[in-house]
């Protein structure tokens, strides 16, 4: 009887590994960046019917969104994701030093792993009442500028390196002249948002700030939550072009068994319907065809590259954004 009865919970308990090792298999963790819950919410339903479709398996996929680098250091202190979609290299590079994702993650899928891109521009007040045009508007006295926090997250770095890449194609421009024009911005930023969308909270529910400086996506958010009339969007002469790299984050995919789905999840950013809601969410699709479909919603804007200006972001973020960095440098001087 006794034995029998050993027998019987130890099936019960096999029984229900077996089940939580299934449920593990057919469920999915995204951690992305701040201000990228509206594409996800917008595409997780549509990769949920197509894999339903060619597979036959109903699955569970579940977001998780905060600054970047935030992000990042809480999947390499045990948040089980199964894979990371990111604003910037730097902190995919982090998670490859760590041992979580392949060194060579960018090659793991087209387009260095970013299946579309965004630019940085100016959302200004109804009107433009201080006439905010260029990156140099920014830096005169009087000018309130809403950004992120540059340590901390990618938002805050492009909009960094954006201005300081401005500031060396100025005449006479060298690396000096551009950390003083980016010291002068920063002056103007009464305070760091903690992310992206903190920063839009700050700048439109708050009513701080003259100019708030984000992705081009984040306009079209703001214009569904607040309604058109209250902001303009202003392209500068030049900005940054920036990078959403993705990856699969090995150890987690192994051990849950979610390698075939985790890859077949970031493949599909790339289907015709992923570049499709890209764009719908004013994400710069990667694919020609959609971009030219929805032309008119993506202003001609000259941009440069991280790798163009920077060397990269192996070199642009120790640079600037690591202890001793640029951006450390500014503020000891102030």
């Amino acid at each position: 009887m006794f034995h029998a009865t050993r027998q019987f919970f130890a099936s019960v308990a096999l029984s229900l590994f077996a089940l939580s090792v299934l449920a593990e298999g057919n469920s999915l963790l995204n951690v992305s960046y701040d201000v990228s819950r509206d594409f996800y919410k917008d595409y997780n339903p549509v990769f949920q019917k197509h894999w339903k479709t060619v597979s036959g398996e109903s699955i569970e996929l579940k977001q998780s969104h905060a600054g970047s680098s935030k992000q990042v250091r809480a999947v390499a202190d045990g948040l089980e994701a199964d894979v990371v979609t990111m604003n910037q290299a730097s902190d995919v590079d982090f998670l490859a030093e760590k041992g979580l994702v392949a060194r060579d993650y960018a090659r793991k899928f087209p387009n260095n792993a970013s299946p579309y891109t965004s630019t940085m521009v100016f959302i200004v007040r109804k009107g433009n009442p201080k006439a905010l045009k260029d990156w140099g508007d920014l830096v005169r006295p009087g000018v309130q500028v809403i950004l992120p926090h540059p340590k901390n997250t990618g938002n805050g770095r492009y909009t960094y390196l954006a201005a300081w890449g401005y500031a060396l194609n100025q005449p006479g421009g060298n690396e000096r002249a551009a950390q003083d024009f980016v010291g002068r911005l920063l002056k103007n930023a009464p305070l760091f948002a903690a992310g992206g969308r903190d920063a839009t909270t700050t700048f439109m529910q708050r009513k701080m700030g003259d100019v708030l400086v984000s992705f081009e996506s984040e306009a079209e958010l703001i214009a569904r939550e607040f309604g058109k009339g209250e902001f303009e969007v202003v392209y500068p002469s030049v900005s940054i072009l920036s990078e959403f790299p993705v990856a699969i984050v090995d150890k987690v995919v192994d051990r849950k068994g979610t390698r075939k789905l985790a890859q077949a999840y970031l493949d599909y950013l790339w289907s015709p319907p992923g570049q499709e809601i890209a764009a719908q969410n004013y994400l710069r699709p990667r694919n020609p065809e959609t971009l030219k479909k929805y032309a008119t919603q993506f202003p001609a804007i000259k941009t440069f590259t991280v790798d163009e200006v920077f060397g990269g972001w192996v070199r642009a973020f120790p640079a600037h954004f690591k202890d001793g960095g640029s951006f450390d440098q500014i503020y000891q001087q102030k």
